[in-house]
């Protein structure tokens, strides 16, 4: 009798242990944020694609100018964050603010220009890759991407397997597409990268949450500086090519600092029909200052205006002027707080009714 009761007993503890896993294993996302107001300094993440590659300029960036932007961060005595320190110490505030360098889709044109400049000044830098495509004209190799695995400044990321519009297929196709990439990765470099970039920066709230289990971080194409309290699986990037890499401009990026908020809604960033356009809103903490100096522009029916806001007990709302026309719809809002200037974005994915 005395053993059926701790047998019992034993079976008890098993269930609530397996019951809190499933507990934590289910919750979402956005549950992985510090949601305490940090005064962050900030991450500001920077995309690139293409190098030398005139012919795509939407994705492109030339050397020359590539080495100018290089030079600016140094001169703006801005270190470079390496990925691995990142990663680790995402959860502690920044007492400084750092540059982190990413590179989208393992383009040849990367490896033969723009990583001998990288390797000779051994500045750190995120190469994510879609696994479909290595070894094809105008991708790297294998061989390459191996090259750069075995250095200490430069980290491999998973950029998906295909790098199709993934989140026009079924939930079902996403997963099957990850998980053919985590194969491949295993047999090529021996393990699976642990930070994730969606392709084009699109995802669905299942997306998101499929992500957040099998990843430490992931980021989106979406503009805005870093901080503790963005959401770990939807972090942003400030997107450079030939036309938004003018050195003004650069410069005003690598000069913002976080603007941090609890959380934002909706947390469903594909919308069509119904909830479009959505009901947003972003929560600030109580303890932040001069948020009335908050501005916002969105692009709702394909042009980019100030957009209607309305402020009550820390928490911001747009009322917007019509729905977002397919395929993208921004908000970016910026915050001039005694002279630093705070910015974040949020980028929704347009489907047609």
């Amino acid at each position: 009798m005395i053993i059926k009761k701790i047998f019992s007993f034993a079976a008890s503890i098993i269930n609530l242990f397996i019951f809190i896993l499933y507990l934590i294993s289910n919750s979402n996302a956005e549950d992985y944020n510090s949601k305490l107001y940090s005064n962050d300094e900030g991450v500001v993440s920077i995309m690139y694609h293409r190098f030398n590659e005139t012919k795509y300029p939407s994705t492109n960036i030339q050397m020359e100018i590539f080495k100018e932007h290089v030079e600016l961060i140094k001169d703006s005595n801005i270190n470079f964050y390496n990925p691995k320190e990142f990663e680790e110490n995402f959860d502690n505030p920044k007492k400084e603010k750092k540059i982190l360098l990413t590179i989208d889709d393992a383009f040849l044109s990367f490896y033969t220009e723009a990583w001998p400049y990288l390797k000779e000044n051994k500045i750190p830098f995120i190469l994510f890759v879609s696994t479909e495509p290595v070894g094809k004209s105008g991708y790297m190799t294998w061989d390459q991407i191996r090259e750069i695995d075995e250095t200490d400044f430069g980290l491999i990321g998973h950029h998906s397997h295909t790098h199709e519009y993934l989140i026009d297929g079924t939930d079902e196709e996403f997963i099957l597409d990850i998980k053919n990439a985590n194969k491949i990765f295993l047999e090529k470099l021996g393990y699976v990268p642990s930070l994730f970039s969606y392709p084009f920066g699109e995802y669905s709230k299942f997306m998101k949450d499929f992500i957040s289990k099998n990843f430490k971080l992931a980021f989106g194409q979406h503009s805005g500086v870093i901080d503790l309290n963005k959401e770990k699986f939807e972090l942003s990037r400030f997107p450079i090519n030939e036309k938004y890499g003018e050195l003004k401009r650069f410069k005003s990026i690598i000069n913002s600092f976080p603007l941090e908020y609890k959380r934002v809604k909706p947390e469903e960033k594909k919308i069509s029909g119904s909830n479009n356009p959505p009901n947003f809103s972003v929560e600030f903490f109580n303890n932040q200052k001069n948020l009335k100096n908050i501005n916002c522009y969105s692009n709702e029916g394909g042009d980019w205006e100030k957009s209607s806001i309305k402020f009550e007990n820390n928490i911001l709302s747009i009322k917007f002027r019509e729905p977002f026309k397919p395929r993208r719809g921004r908000i970016n809002c910026s915050l001039n707080d005694n002279g630093k200037w705070r910015w974040f974005g949020v980028q929704f994915v347009v489907r047609p009714d």
